[in-house]
């Protein structure tokens, strides 16, 4: 529904959720990109595992850690501000790893880019978790726009650097400064928080209490997504001989976020039957045995693409799950809670890569994966026995 006030029209309902989850999809379509050019930046500056995995930490701190602090600027600034702004920065900048000329470009790209997006996602979650009353859709939608944003990106950068060449690829900001621009000018306004009402900027109680062990849970869980979403193009490249901009890298991350992305959104359907608690811990203990098999089989078959999208909807199932309990354990702090769960459990995952990529030298890629895999079952176990004492407080 739009809705005209005296100077603009502004989306309401199912309207103004699409155009949030829109919004969500840019973001991460261009802050997500990175893995899909490393094989390629392994290449160009003759980077070693390790270096890799340092840009990939890099990203992660800008892009998701910083969410947990900015994420009570959003509150104070306006939700609907500090979406758009955030937006348009990552979009613009982040469409240029293609071509950064340096390895000192790269860096000021990857982390003033990031940046962008971690001013983006907790305005932008807050703004969805009060789009309807059925908060867990809602946020599942949001959190799918994400991963089928990454999903799809790398299919069309690869497209666009074989095809025309990698100097095309900053063309691509335009979509991300146009919808981040209708995110400004259709969303609704938030009064922002004054006086006592305004959220602190570090909130020592909030990382002590439930919020704080469901985002170790998050990073655990995070940790096992993350090496996947990095390590499997090294894989295919590096264990498996495919060439580093062959299509099955761009398949394998595609076919893995959008199943990522459809999981986000079944569990706001199936919550009300099965129970947050239960999707939560089930979903993250079986995600295991099916991201072992994706190393097992023969990459680009029927079975292969089956197991890696079967690993990516049980990987992510729980995260939209785990934001919304967040939010319903600090109503007083709503944004900085989404800014841990959404931003500081991936960023953390992200700066933990670097020892992922030290292990990946030392003992190899795939028994690096293995032990990230694993990092799920502990994930599992703390969110369970959190939300079980904090049963009273849920949503």
């Amino acid at each position: 529904m739009a809705v005209a006030t005296r100077s603009r029209v502004v989306l309401t309902g199912p309207p103004l959720a699409l155009l949030i989850t829109g919004a969500h999809l840019a973001n991460d379509a261009f802050t997500n990109i990175l893995p899909v050019y490393l094989p390629t930046l392994q290449l160009r500056f003759g980077f070693g595992e390790a270096m890799l995995a340092t840009l990939v930490a890099l990203i992660s701190l800008s892009s998701n850690v910083l969410q947990a602090f900015v994420g009570a600027l959003s509150d104070r600034w306006g939700r609907r501000r500090t979406a758009a702004i955030g937006l348009i920065l990552s979009s613009v900048l982040m469409s240029f790893i293609a071509v950064a000329p340096t390895v000192w470009a790269l860096v000021l790209v990857l982390a003033i880019g990031g940046l962008g997006s971690a001013i983006f996602h907790p305005g932008a979650v807050s703004m969805m978790r009060d789009v309807g009353a059925r908060k867990s859709l809602f946020i599942g939608v949001f959190a799918a726009g994400g991963a089928l944003g990454s999903a799809i990106m790398p299919v069309i950068v690869l497209w666009i650097m074989r095809t025309y060449g990698a100097e095309y690829v900053p063309w691509l900001a335009f979509v991300g400064v146009a919808v981040g621009l209708a995110l400004l000018a259709l969303a609704p306004t938030q009064t922002p928080a004054t006086g006592a009402n305004r959220p602190k900027v570090f909130d020592a109680k909030l990382f002590a209490g439930p919020v704080g062990l469901l985002s170790l849970a998050g990073i655990m869980r995070a940790t096992a997504f993350v090496s996947f979403s990095n390590a499997m193009p090294l894989y295919l490249v590096s264990v498996r001989g495919f060439a580093p901009d062959a299509g099955v890298i761009g398949s394998t991350l595609a076919a893995y976020g959008i199943a990522a992305a459809t999981g986000g959104m079944l569990v706001g359907i199936f919550e009300g039957r099965i129970g947050r608690i239960r999707i939560i811990v089930t979903s993250m203990l079986l995600a295991v045995p099916l991201l072992i098999l994706t190393l097992a089989l023969d990459p680009g078959t029927l079975g292969y693409y089956g197991a890696v999208a079967a690993a990516g909807l049980l990987t992510n199932a729980s995260v939209p799950l785990l934001v919304v309990s967040a939010q319903d354990l600090a109503p007083h702090a709503v944004g900085p809670a989404s800014g841990m769960l959404m931003g500081l459990t991936w960023g953390t995952a992200g700066v933990a890569y670097i020892g992922f990529g030290a292990l990946q030298e030392l003992v190899g890629i795939s028994p690096a994966l293995v032990a990230s895999f694993i990092f799920l079952v502990p994930a599992a176990l703390l969110a369970g026995v959190v939300l079980r004492r904090h049963r009273h407080a849920l949503g």
